[in-house]
């Protein structure tokens, strides 16, 4: 009778398993285009993520930025780019201090910020416009987004904005592929990207991309995360870019899927943006693949050299404005 009893709620239990589990195929959001594939790539059990690497980077000292930043004071036509770390950056106009990509998290989950902000919160002008280009952890982080959130506008692709609504925001833009809003004299753009942009595993369907900011006939692309792919023709076909702001770290994922450029890549995309020049970013921050974080600039250089094309490499230290 017992056995019985069991093996009927059993039943009873995978008819429901069952039922929630085609309810959810039904309603499952589409992916947007360009999403990468979430595959495991061949052969990455092979090697040990924890072992090689995280726990090392538990024990490795943080590095400091020793020399404070002093920030700009901007003519006209001039716009000012100010690198703090990873994916994040400070961008100037005479009239705008816009915000990409805000992180100041000491840990991601259990993988260590191996390098201080290069501009500590504090130290920021009144920030009037935020970007985030997708919802990853190490490019959305919600509590440095509540610190610099003043009401002034944040800007997110599609499917993006419940998790940034209660932060301080006055105003939550979703963007869809090539929308754009205004504020002022300033124009942003979301751009294609081949990348993915779920917080946790069930959520495939949330959007994510780059940006395009143009300002007075000057324009900055920021890439946002994303592996190679023949869309970065088109974005350059669409604007004529000035300065490209181009990932070239955590190529070497622990997953070993096609997720991100290598520098090679990078110049790659550079090229097919046909953007004036570029600045690297995504690298010496996080140690997010196998790579070693000295080794990504010292390969773009590298290649950039040996395509005649070194003298259009910015490199950027942390905390240190340039003005173009």
């Amino acid at each position: 009778m017992v056995k019985k009893l069991i093996k009927k709620g059993t039943e009873g239990i995978r008819k429901q398993a069952a039922k929630v589990t085609k309810a959810a195929k039904v309603s499952r959001k589409p992916r947007p285009e360009h999403h990468v594939s979430m595959k495991m790539g061949e052969g990455w059990h092979r090697r040990n993520f924890l072992t090689e690497v995280i726990i090392p980077s538990m024990f490795s000292p943080r590095e400091e930025i020793t020399s404070r930043p002093s920030l700009p004071d901007l003519k006209a036509g001039q716009v000012g780019i100010t690198w703090i770390g990873h994916a994040s950056f400070l961008i100037q106009t005479p009239e705008h201090a816009v915000l990409i990509d805000p992180n100041w998290a000491k840990w991601l989950k259990v993988i260590k910020r191996l390098k201080e902000p290069g501009l500590a919160i504090h130290e920021l002008p009144a920030i009037d416009l935020v970007l985030v280009s997708h919802a990853h952890f190490d490019h959305l982080d919600k509590r440095s987004l509540k610190a610099v959130a003043s009401d002034q506008p944040i800007v997110v692709p599609e499917n993006v904005g419940n998790l940034v609504h209660g932060l301080g925001f006055n105003r939550v833009h979703e963007l869809q592929r090539w929308e754009s809003m205004e504020l002022g004299s300033l124009k942003i753009t979301l751009t294609p990207a081949q990348h993915w942009g779920a917080r946790v595993l069930h959520d495939r369907h949330r959007g994510f991309g780059g940006f395009l900011i143009e300002y007075e006939g000057r324009t900055i692309y920021h890439c946002g995360d994303s592996a190679w792919f023949e869309g970065f023709s088109e974005i350059g076909q669409r604007s004529a870019i000035d300065i490209a702001l181009l990932p070239i770290g955590a190529y070497d994922a622990p997953t070993g899927r096609d997720v991100h450029m290598n520098p090679e890549e990078a110049l790659r995309a550079f090229q097919a943006l046909g953007a004036g020049l570029m600045i690297p970013m995504h690298y010496g921050t996080f140690r997010l693949g196998f790579e070693p974080l000295e080794e990504p600039p010292d390969r773009l250089l590298g290649h950039a050299r040996s395509l005649g094309l070194d003298e259009k490499i910015r490199i950027l230290r942390e905390g240190e404005p340039a003005v173009f």
